[in-house]
């Protein structure tokens, strides 16, 4: 994707930064989902949720441990290591922090700037174009077997409704929009990096696509679309995500952390878990099934490393 000509300097403010990650996610999502087949509303109106016909309301879906188990992220970051983009050592580094930020439940500034200069260093210099064929190999590789059907059907209720259906996510973009597409949605709002003449050049346009940044990519996009954000639905996992469920005047909790659970009680938002075992509720860990998926990997990386030695 081209670099923005609207790029703002470094020194705008946090706010203003979320502002402009949601404004190119959303700009990212809207010039792929032109291109792609326009899904056809039902003419009959229903009572029930979601309602058929209503070309103002869409659904917008966080992606890790909602739409799919574990981190997208993660599972490309597979990918690309079967692929010698970088070595053993990178990968465990890499899982860990996706770990660590599972199991802190927060995000903290160092490991936030640590973990994204990992993954931008990783695609500096590569095409654009190659990273989206390889995005195709690494979802029919890894994550098109960790899809959680009940989420799946909850986005075809609304596809079947004639309405939208976005993924939101902090993965990169170009990502996001292969899942869309494998699973039949509409297009993905996710984090943008920053290229020049197909090539990306290590940078991001604003922030990651995280936290107040998919709350203002989702009202951006719903600004562009014509979109009644009271009519809208969204589903989300996590507490992170709690300013884009709030936007919305159909909130859902999908396989909660202990945070959003609590919230969502509170709220009466309307809650569903796909898991099974041991919750992550109640063990007090976020995306406990993220986190397996994480630390399991990097278990096995660190075996491969050993075996080689």
């Amino acid at each position: 994707m081209a670099a923005l000509r609207w790029l703002t300097p470094r020194r705008r403010s946090a706010t203003a930064r979320s502002v402009l990650a949601g404004e190119a996610s959303a700009e990212a999502a809207r010039k792929s989902a032109q291109s792609a087949e326009e899904i056809a509303p039902d003419t009959g109106a229903e009572a029930e949720f979601p309602v058929h016909g209503d070309e103002r309301a869409a659904a917008f879906f966080d992606l890790d441990n909602t739409v799919m188990q574990g981190a997208a992220i993660f599972h490309f970051g597979r990918g690309l290591y079967k692929r010698k983009f970088f070595e053993t050592r990178d990968l465990a580094r890499f899982a860990w922090q996706q770990a660590w930020f599972r199991l802190a439940g927060f995000e903290d500034p160092e490991h936030m700037q640590d973990a994204r200069d990992s993954a931008l260093s990783i695609v500096k210099g590569h095409r654009v174009s190659e990273l989206k064929t390889i995005g195709e190999e690494i979802y029919d590789e890894y994550m098109a077997e960790r899809i959680w059907p009940g989420t799946r059907a909850l986005a075809q209720a609304h596809l079947d409704a004639g309405q939208k259906v976005w993924l939101v996510t902090a993965a990169p973009v170009e990502i996001a929009q292969v899942i869309a597409r494998r699973l039949g949605l509409t297009g993905a709002l996710g984090t943008v990096a920053e290229s020049i003449g197909g090539v990306y050049t290590g940078k991001l346009v604003g922030e990651p696509l995280h936290g107040p940044a998919k709350a203002e990519a989702v009202r951006a996009l719903a600004a562009a679309e014509g979109l009644d954000l009271s009519r809208c639905a969204a589903y989300s996992d996590s507490h992170n995500d709690i300013p884009m469920l709030s936007l919305v005047g159909h909130p859902y909790a999908i396989n909660p952390d202990s945070k959003l659970r609590k919230h969502a009680r509170e709220l009466e938002w309307r809650l569903r878990d796909y898991r099974t075992g041991r919750k992550a509720a109640k063990v007090g860990i976020p995306a406990a099934a993220g986190v397996g998926a994480v630390a399991g990997g990097t278990a096995a990386a660190i075996a491969l490393h050993r075996r080689r030695r």
